[in-house]
């Protein structure tokens, strides 16, 4: 019997169509999600977005049940406004990638758990696509250098426009591999950019279900999890209920049908997450 949920956001319950599942979900996967937890089943929340850019769908869902934000960094009741898990980074480590990143003139943005930051001077188009997707303005600051050496950052955000940069933010990665974890993400209203999330060593979905579990005394087998993404496998595979989109990436419709209790739904256009419910008998 499923007794939770844990769902990626964007790509799973948000698309990209203006109006009709963006920037809220349409109103029959709001209606359907609502309905779940009701029945008193918690709905969690994981994604790669900062902790605080899920507080309006957390709120419009009337989800009072921890999340997971910032790639795993972040476990936050929303509503309760407490944070139950956190991982910072060191402060000199952040302050030598930060380094390299603006020495290569890659677009970046900086996370603590109230807010993000950007440059003075580097506002771009993806500076508002990105403010949409999180329904929140970053603060601009003088020297991002400055704040990597005096804040308590979650998350380091380079945007990669296209491989090429994607592939110059792994190779400056590299020399911190040891000290720090780096994830993808995307967004189906950002093509064709690519979101690193660069955390603390060990910082994952995966752990930060676990601890998500824990803080419910939640059993992982009794869990559905819904992503469509690979790094959404991080967390599908400790579930014992497993769904992907069938806009999600090759690789993780692979590794989800490995499991037992598992099923491809539709595209997020087309509402897919609702034939994943109805597959697992969570609504009519």
């Amino acid at each position: 019997m499923i007794n939770g949920l844990i769902l990626d956001i964007d790509g799973v319950i948000s698309g990209d169509r203006k109006g009709y599942n963006w920037p809220n979900p349409h109103p029959e996967v709001i209606k359907a999600i609502k309905n779940i937890h009701t029945k008193g089943i918690p709905v969690c929340l994981c994604t790669g977005r900062g902790s605080f850019g899920i507080r309006h769908l957390v709120k419009l869902l009337e989800l009072d049940n921890p999340h997971v934000g910032d790639g795993g960094a972040v476990v936050i009741d929303v509503l309760a406004n407490k944070i139950i898990d956190a991982h910072y980074i060191d402060r000199s480590i952040s302050k030598a990638i930060v380094s390299k990143l603006l020495e290569n003139h890659l677009y970046l943005e900086l996370y603590t758990t109230d807010g993000y930051m950007i440059e003075q001077g580097t506002a771009c188009g993806i500076t508002q696509k990105h403010a949409a997707v999180l329904r929140h303005e970053p603060t601009q600051v003088s020297s991002l250098l400055k704040e990597a050496s005096t804040q308590e950052l979650i998350k380091i955000m380079p945007i990669a426009n296209g491989p090429e940069e994607k592939e110059l933010v792994i190779r400056l990665f590299e020399p911190y591999k040891n000290q720090l974890t780096i994830q993808w993400g995307t967004h189906p209203s950002a093509d064709p950019y690519e979101f690193g999330i660069i955390t603390k060593k060990g910082v994952s979905k995966r752990t930060a279900a676990q601890k998500l579990a824990q803080s419910m005394n939640l059993d992982l087998n009794d869990v559905l999890g819904v992503g469509d993404t690979i790094t959404d496998w991080d967390f599908i595979q400790l579930c014992g209920y497993a769904g992907a989109m069938k806009n999600a990436t090759d690789d993780l419709k692979r590794n989800v049908l490995t499991k037992k209790h598992s099923v491809i739904g539709g595209s997020v256009d087309n509402n897919g997450l609702l034939d994943i419910f109805r597959h697992f008998k969570l609504i009519d």
